[in-house]
C-alpha cells in the first residue's frame, strides 16, 4: 500500500511539474561545514552502518528467539525495522554529497524524501503511542493482557499505524507539491523537508503552510497526548505497589520506552513546533533525528532489557557453537 499510493504520488507530481518550471533543486547541505566534509563521511557513515547492523540485529533476535514472540517484542520488532529505513531516507545521498557528487536532487527526488520522511515519520510516531498503550494494558490490567493484547488486535494496530503513516505522508506531499516552483531552486537543507522546500514556491503558500504544519501538529500532539495518558496511569499503578523491589522491576519494563520517546519527541517538536531560529541549528536537529537517534534505539533496548540480552547471548553462543561445529 504505501508503495502504490507513492508511484501514484509519483505521477501526480509529475502532471502538477507541468505547471513548475523546475525540474530540480539544489540542496545547501549543513551550513557552515566547508572543509569538514571527509570527517563528516566517516562520522555519518559510521553512525549509518550502527544504525543498519544494530536494529538488523534486534530484529532478528526477536524473529528466531520463541521466547520474544510477545506483543511487546512484536512492536519493538517493527520500530527496528521503521529505524532501518528511516535513516535511509536522507543519509545514502548526503554521503554521496560529501564524497563530492552534484548537490542538486530532481523533483521527483525532492517530493519522494518529503513523503518517505514523513510517512516513516508518521508511523513512528502512532508505533510509539501503540507501545505506550501496549505497557499501560500490561501493567494496568496484567491479568486480562493477553486477552486485549491478542494476535488480531496487535496485527491491526500495527496495519493501522502504517496506513496512518502512509495518509499522514501523502497529504503533506500533496500539499507542497500542488504549488507551483520557479526559482530560486536552493534548498537551505541537507535534504527536502517541508519548511525548506515551501518558500521556494512561486505562488501564496499561507493556505499550504496552514495545513501541512497543523496537520504536523495535530499528529505530533495527539500522539504525545495518548502516550502521556497511558504513562500516567502506569505510574499511577506503580505507585500502588508497596515493594521497592516490584515498583523497581514494574518501571524497568518501560523505562527504555520512555528514553526512545524522549530521544524521537525532542528534535520532532524542536523542528515543526517552534519558531524558525538559525539553519545552521536546524541541520544540526534534522542530523540528530534522522542519523544519531535511529542509531540509539538498538543500545538502548539491549543494555537496559534482560530478555533481549538474554536472547542475544543465546544467539550468538549458537553461533560461536555452530561455527566451531
Amino acid at each position: 500500500f504505501p508503495l502504490l499510493a507513492f508511484f501514484c504520488l509519483t505521477a501526480g507530481c509529475m502532471n502538477m511539474q507541468n505547471y513548475s518550471s523546475v525540474t530540480e533543486f539544489i540542496l545547501l547541505g549543513i551550513p557552515n561545514s566547508e572543509g569538514l566534509e571527509n570527517m563528516l563521511f566517516v562520522l555519518f557513515l559510521a553512525f549509518y552502518l550502527l544504525t543498519l547492523l544494530g536494529n538488523l540485529l534486534i530484529f532478528l533476535i526477536i524473529l528466531v528467539s520463541s521466547n520474544l514472540h510477545t506483543p511487546m517484542y512484536f512492536f519493538l520488532g517493527n520500530l527496528a525495522m521503521f529505524d532501518i529505513f528511516f535513516p535511509s531516507v536522507s543519509s545514502p545521498k548526503m554521503m554521496l554529497y560529501l564524497m563530492g557528487q552534484s548537490w542538486t536532487i530532481s523533483y521527483q527526488g525532492c517530493a519522494s524524501q518529503i513523503f518517505f520522511y514523513h510517512f516513516l515519520g508518521g508511523t513512528e510516531c502512532f508505533l510509539y503511542t501503540v507501545m505506550a498503550y501496549d505497557r499501560f494494558v500490561a501493567i494496568c490490567h496484567p491479568l486480562q493482557y493477553t486477552v486485549i493484547m491478542n494476535h488480531r488486535v496487535c496485527t491491526g494496530l500495527t496495519l493501522g499505524t502504517w496506513l496512518g503513516g502512509c495518509l499522514h505522508g501523502s497529504i503533506l506531499t500533496f500539499l507542497v507539491f500542488k504549488l507551483s516552483y520557479c526559482g530560486p531552486i536552493e534548498v537551505d537543507s541537507f535534504f527536502c523537508d517541508i519548511p525548506v522546500v515551501l518558500p521556494l514556491a512561486c505562488t501564496d503558500t499561507s493556505l499550504a503552510q496552514t495545513l501541512s504544519f497543523t496537520n504536523v501538529d495535530i499528529v505530533t500532539l495527539t500522539c504525545f497526548f495518548l502516550i502521556l495518558t497511558s504513562y500516567g496511569r502506569i505510574f499511577l499503578s506503580i505507585l500502588k505497589i508497596s515493594s521497592f523491589e516490584g515498583r523497581s522491576r514494574t518501571f524497568s519494563t518501560c523505562s527504555a520506552h520512555l528514553i526512545s520517546i524522549l530521544l524521537f519527541y525532542g528534535p520532532v517538536m524542536l523542528i515543526y513546533l517552534r519558531p524558525a531560529s538559525s539553519p545552521w541549528l536546524d541541520s544540526v536537529i534534522q542530523v540528530l533525528n534522522n542519523i544519531v537517534t535511529p542509531s540509539l534505539n538498538p543500545l538502548i533496548y539491549t543494555l537496559r532489557n534482560k530478555d533481549v540480552k538474554l536472547a542475544l547471548r543465546k544467539v550468538l553462543s549458537q553461533m560461536v557453537h555452530s561455527s566451531g561445529v
